[in-house]
């Protein structure tokens, strides 16, 4: 208990050196979120109001940091990330006939697919509307090759859906373009608009790639190991989805016949009415996968600490090491 207290207070410091500027993005997204179609300014008001640790966006912010106080541009592009961000978070919970998100109903679920598709379609627009201000092309090449790697992501994946022959190398493959390319382009954006030189920016990238590498294994073991009530939606929910991660591909490299026919139950029904979610946890313990994901989790951590440490000591860096650190260990 005194950990979780301990890690709150932490992630609580730690964003609060952007606070105000993480403030003024909010703002910001509540006025670009209006749309002259009634039905796309109410889902864009119920998804902010859904809230969310806003990590991607403070990341940014604190990347940007490191070379002095957070400028015009950098909140702007805080924006346009954690609008893009929302947008696939949409994409994918239609994708995924999702049921809840955050702990509330889904788009899908509340206005339909179609309508929630066209939704997600008009952020990600809005999004580069956004970023056209900043009159910057290599912004824009950021942000047009983030968006070719996620969308490659999502197709990845549902090529890869309700299969359980799924390699370690897959699943790095597709994590390395669903959530860790996002990462990385935040610290880019943050340290274009802080004027850095390209060798900067290029070991920010693969600072921030590396966090979001460790960032996914962590939710990952979470879906598993954590409350839906944490979650803000069922636990085990990834396998339910057909989405086998790594904690199950390590499980299944040891599985006997009768293991692997569970998982496929599971896969193929949707539920685990017939295979209990206990009866995965306890076939993942036997394996002992969750601690062999932590330890992939964690060598992602420590490369990208090793990375911030080459930064000189400010509140920025300070802020984005205690991030690195609390990726891991997380209840925040």
């Amino acid at each position: 208990m005194f950990s979780k207290i301990r890690q709150s207070i932490e992630a609580r410091d730690a964003f609060e050196l952007v606070q105000s500027d993480l403030q003024e993005v909010e703002r910001e997204i509540g006025v670009e979120s209006i749309a002259s179609v009634d039905a796309i300014t109410a889902i864009n008001g119920y998804l902010q109001a859904g809230g969310g640790k806003r990590l991607r966006p403070a990341l940014l912010l604190l990347c940007n940091r490191l070379f002095g106080e957070v400028t015009e541009s950098a909140r702007r592009l805080a924006g346009v990330v954690e609008m893009i961000h929302t947008a696939t978070l949409v994409h994918d919970d239609v994708i995924d006939v999702a049921k809840t998100r955050r702990g509330r109903p889904s788009t899908n679920v509340v206005w339909g697919n179609h309508t929630s598709v066209l939704a997600g379609d008009w952020l990600y627009m809005q999004a580069f509307q956004v970023a056209l201000r900043e009159r910057n092309f290599h912004v824009l090449d950021v942000l047009i090759s983030l968006t070719q790697m996620m969308v490659e992501g999502e197709l990845l994946q549902l090529e890869r859906l309700h299969r359980i022959d799924i390699t370690e190398a897959d699943y790095m493959e597709l994590i390395d373009r669903k959530t860790a390319s996002l990462f990385s382009a935040c610290a880019c954006l943050g340290s274009i608009a802080g004027g850095a030189d390209d060798a900067t920016e290029s070991k920010l990238s693969e600072f921030a790639w590396n966090l979001g590498m460790a960032f996914q294994l962590v939710d990952d073991i979470l879906d598993f190991t954590s409350t839906d009530k944490i979650l803000g939606k069922p636990s085990g929910n990834d396998l339910r989805e057909g989405k086998v991660t790594l904690p199950m591909i390590y499980a299944l490299e040891e599985a006997s016949s009768e293991e692997r026919k569970a998982v496929e139950t599971v896969i193929n029904e949707a539920s685990y009415e017939h295979v209990p979610f206990m009866r995965i946890l306890q076939m993942l313990e036997q394996h002992d996968t969750i601690d062999r994901v932590y330890e992939r989790a964690h060598a992602f951590t420590e490369k990208a600490r090793s990375i911030m440490a080459t930064f000189p000591g400010s509140p920025g860096q300070r802020a984005l090491q205690t991030i690195v650190d609390l990726v891991t260990d997380r209840s925040w």
